[in-house]
């Protein structure tokens, strides 16, 4: 110990504490410190390990929020922000001065804490030395250290908790090092969700789902199903899992190849479905919505070039399109709601349902190559490219997904028909399939031209064909009718044929339509043809003589079908008026006003068929005047029968047959009808007798006609073979050109023709001579007998055969001049006979000169028709030649 006396100086300064207690203060100080700050870091620790392993306990259970998360985190730091100062500052800051210490030994030991505090003062104190003895503070000091000494002042120091508090971290940190040791990844994930709770980092599971749905949209109301895939790195993989929906029944499910299918009911209100397996907690929104469907569905359809028709956009609501082969088609749908992904195809090819006819060989399928690929997405729309439409008809399947990830309604599939592009069809219509007429006829018909992918061009074609030998070219030639367009489908229009106004002589005409569509190269389509014959004069006489004869032989039948209804009536009326009235013949009378009914009917249209003889008989105009006049003498008849006298006995029939009628009523009408029945049985039979006069006379003519007729039929021979005298004469048949041949061979077959005609004109001229005893016409067929034509045609034939062309021409020329003058002759003296009928230098009568002039205005009247319908077919020419 010091001694005081040199503690303190001279001037009385502030003496030191003893240096064992000074250093018994220090050593107290840093213990405290020591422990304490050894606490403060121990309980940041521990607050850090416990919030950490809290993140890591609530992970296992649920999924933390990150609202908690902080707040854990903010309590676990604040331990080492907190915490950790404040507890510094109490005991380590609040600690440094001796006082502080004296103070704090004081709560253990209140003396010695006194006392020391009193040293510790005392030190302070700078009194002089005659107011405080140095040496009795010295000693106070002194006796304080001493004391002190024996005592440890380790006791005084507040209850430690660093042990516990170590401890307490070492558990913890334990605890936390056993979860990385054995959840390496489970630690780290809840480190990393400690460490920034906010982050995005999911929490992690022993069982672990590979990236499961957080949203879904399922069909409204239909039963949808949920697969939650187990990921590889799951560390569990429990057998069983189930999901709840809102708060319906839970549904379970297996796994099954690290697969969870739930399988849900249907829904109409949105929800949420929990599901858990093993410690994965999920929840998935479910929003039940409606499938996505096509709303419209259009076609752009691109026609080949050669049709040229523009673009056209299609409604394929009923879910079929035709397009023609090389079409390029583009389909376009538009949904209800925006698509994630659509697809069509494959396609399939449509096999034809054409039944195969009885015998036929059936037809190879054409190969077929299946397409398929993505549609184009815009919004609503999505597209196909375009495709091109070939040989086969096929189905083009769709599926489409949207943007929620619901597949579209399955099946939806549209049908693509191929069509060939089908040649054209032409028809005429309004016209018979064969036709007689005079060079200056003309007959109207319709020209009609359908075609399915659209009419270019329809018209007429013909082509003549001679009958007998001529040097004259057949006529051939065509009249375009009607132009189509790329889009007319039908063209049509009136058509008019004159052979005169085209320069056509009398021949057979093959006449047809003809059409013409787009597609390249196809040649025209006709129509069934019509066979013209284009007669002569001569020709159509001998027609109309045939003609008048049917008429005539139909007139007589219809006579005697009269005169037995006539026998039938006079049976009738011979009945009194009760027996009329009786069933049985009231039947009768039904039957026999029938039967009058139809011969009425038959006398309706023998009269018309008479009054088209004659307009006929009037064109041809070599038929002479008084055959005219009896043809129209007997018309007049028939005409005044089929309209007035005819009826009235049907009527009269009718009226006897009435069951309103009195007996006499009866009787008296019965008897009006067959006495009206009467007049009309005479007037038929002075019709029949009038067409009997001019069938003589028309007979008479006609002789002149087919005379002339075999006349020109010789002429046509030796025109046919005066061309080919240069290259035929001299030459034997097997030498001759195959050609100029035929025109032999033709011109044989003629000949036999024209030897049978005139043989019929001799027996002919013969018997109609032993019929009306008139000398011309047995002097014409004497002459024709004694000059031996029928063995001389014959001949000429053979000369034919034989190739002695020149020699057969002269026989043909010889002949056909010889024929011309029996009808010159023939035709001088029935006309001298018509003049010498009326009496030498008597005048006409009047009724013949008004029959004369109508005549002559009906012939005025139907050369002015001929004219009008030449000048149209005229005019349809023009027309042609104008067109591009």
């Amino acid at each position: 110990m010091s001694d005081p006396t040199h503690s303190q100086g001279s001037q009385g300064a502030p003496l030191a504490l003893p240096e064992s207690l000074r250093k018994q203060l220090e050593d107290f100080r840093r213990h405290l410190w020591r422990v304490k700050i050894f606490e403060a870091v121990m309980a940041g620790v521990i607050g850090l390990l416990v919030s950490f392993l809290l993140v890591y306990g609530l992970d296992r259970v649920w999924q933390t929020p990150g609202v908690v998360r902080l707040g854990i985190l903010l309590a676990g730091t604040s331990l080492f922000a907190v915490f950790a100062p404040f507890w510094l500052h109490r005991w380590v800051w609040r600690h440094r001065r001796e006082t502080q210490l004296a103070r704090l030994i004081a709560r253990r030991y209140p003396g010695l804490g006194d006392r020391l505090l009193g040293v510790i003062e005392l030190q302070g104190q700078n009194e002089a030395a005659d107011s405080l003895s140095p040496r009795l503070r010295a000693a106070a000091m002194e006796a304080v250290a001493v004391e002190t000494a024996r005592r440890k002042l380790d006791d005084a120091l507040p209850p430690p908790r660093h042990r516990r508090w170590a401890l307490a971290a070492l558990v913890l940190g334990g605890a936390a090092a056993l979860a990385f040791t054995l959840t390496p990844r489970a630690g780290l994930n809840a480190l990393q969700r400690w460490l920034m709770p906010f982050s995005d980092t999911e929490r992690y599971t022993f069982t672990r789902l590979d990236h499961p749905p957080s949203r879904m949209a399922v069909p409204f109301g239909e039963a949808f199903e949920v697969m939650l895939r187990l990921s590889k790195d799951s560390e569990q993989r429990p057998e069983n899992g189930s999901g709840r929906y809102g708060l319906q029944p839970a549904v379970g499910a297996v796994l099954e190849k690290d697969r969870y299918v739930f399988q849900f009911p249907g829904q109409q209100d949105p929800g949420t479905v929990v599901f858990r397996i093993g410690d994965a907690v999920h929840e998935m929104r479910v929003e039940p919505v409606q499938r996505p469907s096509a709303e419209s569905v259009m076609a752009t359809v691109v026609s080949p070039e050669y049709l040229q028709v523009p673009e056209r956009t299609v409604d394929l609501n009923t879910g079929v399109l035709s397009a023609v082969q090389g079409s390029k088609v583009k389909i376009t749908l538009k949904t209800n709601r925006a698509l994630a992904s659509a697809s069509y195809g494959p396609t399939r090819r449509i096999e034809s349902d054409a039944p195969i006819e009885e015998g036929a060989k059936p037809v190879e399928p054409k190969p077929y190559t299946p397409i398929e690929g993505a549609l184009s997405l815009e919004g609503i729309s999505a597209s196909t490219p375009e495709i091109e439409v070939g040989e086969n008809s096929f189905e083009m399947p769709f599926s489409w997904t949207d943007e929620y990830g619901l597949v579209g309604e399955s099946g939806f599939r549209l049908r693509i028909d191929s069509l060939s592009d089908a040649a054209p069809a032409a028809y005429l219509q309004g016209v018979d399939r064969q036709k007689v007429m005079l060079p200056e006829e003309t007959i109207d018909f319709e020209v009609l031209a359908e075609d399915d992918f659209g009419v270019r061009n329809a018209g007429i074609e013909w082509s003549g064909e001679f009958t007998k030998p001529t040097d004259q070219a057949p006529a051939k030639g065509e009249l375009r009718i009607a132009a189509g367009g790329p889009e007319q489908r039908r063209a049509s229009d009136a058509a008019a044929f004159s052979p005169a106004a085209f320069g056509i002589e009398p021949q057979k005409i093959l006449l047809r339509a003809y059409a013409e569509d787009y597609f390249p190269g196809r040649p025209r389509s006709y129509s069934e043809p019509i066979i013209i014959y284009v007669l002569t004069r001569d020709e159509h006489a001998q027609l109309l003589k045939s003609q008048f004869d049917r008429s005539i032989t139909e007139l007589e039948d219809l006579a005697r079908r009269e005169l037995n209804q006539f026998e039938e009536n006079q049976r009738l009326e011979r009945l009194d008026g009760e027996e009329l009235q009786q069933e049985e013949n009231q039947k009768r009378l039904e039957a026999s006003e029938q039967a009058e009914a139809e011969n009425t009917q038959r006398m309706q249209e023998l009269t018309e068929r008479m009054e088209q003889l004659m307009k006929d008989a009037a064109r041809n105009g070599d038929i002479d005047k008084e055959t005219m006049k009896k043809m129209a003498e007997s018309l007049k008849s028939m005409q005044e029968l089929s309209k007035e006298d005819m009826p009235k006995v049907e009527e009269k029939l009718a009226e006897a047959g009435e069951q309103s009628n009195t007996p006499e009523k009866a009787k008296e009408d019965a008897k009006e009808a067959v006495e009206q029945q009467q007049k009309v049985l005479e007037k038929m039979q002075e019709a029949i007798e009038k067409a009997n006069d001019a069938n003589e006379r028309f007979e008479a003519g006609t002789f002149v006609n087919r005379l002339k007729k075999a006349a020109s039929e010789e002429s046509g021979i030796v025109g046919s073979l005066v061309p080919a005298h240069p290259r035929i004469v001299g030459l034997k048949r097997d030498s001759i050109d195959p050609s100029d041949l035929r025109i032999l061979d033709d011109a044989a077959r003629q000949q036999m023709v024209t030897a049978a005609d005139v043989r019929w004109i001799q027996e002919d001229l013969a018997h109609y001579h032993a019929r009306t005893e008139k000398e011309i016409f047995k002097l014409i067929a004497d002459e024709m007998r004694e000059s031996k034509i029928d063995i001389e045609l014959e001949d000429v034939r053979t000369r034919l055969m034989e190739s002695n062309s020149f020699t057969a021409t002269e026989g043909a020329d010889k002949w056909a001049a010889k024929l011309n003058e029996w009808a010159a002759k023939l035709e001088g003296e029935m006309k001298k006979e018509d003049q010498q009928g009326g009496g030498e230098g008597d005048s006409p009568s009047p009724e013949d000169e008004d029959f004369e002039f109508m005549l002559r205005v009906m012939k005025m009247i139907q050369t002015q028709q001929d004219l009008r319908a030449r000048t149209r077919a005229l005019e349809q020419l023009r027309r042609t030649f104008q067109q591009p």
